[in-house]
């Protein structure tokens, strides 16, 4: 329907701008800040991404995620994923993925696919919506380092998940608050910036502030992977 409303052939009313309730993150002793850990990543001896499953592991994420990322606990969009950042069972920190945004110019340049192929394709990208490092655990290059691990494992996950593995990531960074580095350190690259519109705004009529905006191809030939679904 959104196509025949895109084509004229039909017209459909204006969506909501009302957001549906938000979830009320239930406050635990384990949420609580912890005392300050500082050292090295050679100090991590069982460094790991645990995928988070239903039950207390997914509400321990979400109470976490809402305590003390600075954009709070949000509900993911379609398909998603959840992981702790994990030394043995100490929790690290978390990072959270679900769907991509749905038009994003620098991007698609990136890609170069047209407007069919990005229709047919963007679920073979994955966006990272949320990332934390806990406040209270200062480690060099943990960041980086999480980012290439859950590179590695994620596509794997979201195969035995969802039936197909994805081709690759995307984040938006806030640059007002981050540079951006940990995820040049694990070789995503900047694409551009954002044009201060929601990731999933098909209408222009929300805005956030302008990020940007990182992708890491999971694949060597991405290209051929992400307009490939258009062609079969």
């Amino acid at each position: 329907m959104l196509k025949m409303h895109r084509d004229g052939l039909i017209e459909l009313p204006p969506p909501s701008r009302e957001r549906p309730p938000s979830y009320q993150v239930v406050t635990t002793a384990e949420g609580d800040p912890q005392p300050d850990w500082t050292g090295r990543l050679s100090d991590l001896k069982d460094l790991k991404m645990e995928l988070v499953r239903r039950g207390p592991p997914l509400r321990r994420w979400n109470e976490l995620v809402g305590r003390h990322h600075y954009l709070g606990y949000t509900m993911l969009p379609g398909a998603q994923m959840r992981y702790f950042i994990m030394d043995g069972e100490q929790v690290l920190g978390a990072m959270g993925f679900g769907a991509a945004a749905w038009k994003v110019a620098p991007r698609d340049n990136f890609i170069g696919w047209n407007h069919q192929e990005r229709e047919q394709g963007l679920h073979l990208i994955v966006g990272q919506s949320r990332f934390l490092i806990l406040p209270w655990v200062h480690c060099p290059n943990l960041a980086s380092k999480s980012l290439a691990m859950v590179a590695q494992r994620l596509p794997y996950d979201w195969e035995e998940r969802y039936g197909f593995s994805p081709v690759m990531l995307e984040t938006f960074v806030d640059t007002t608050r981050f540079h951006g580095t940990c995820y040049k350190a694990s070789n995503w690259i900047n694409v551009g910036n954002t044009q201060g519109r929601g990731k999933l705004d098909r209408y222009s009529q929300f805005r956030e502030p302008v990020k940007s905006i990182w992708l890491k191809p999971l694949l060597a030939d991405f290209r051929g992977h992400l307009k490939e679904p258009a062609a079969s």
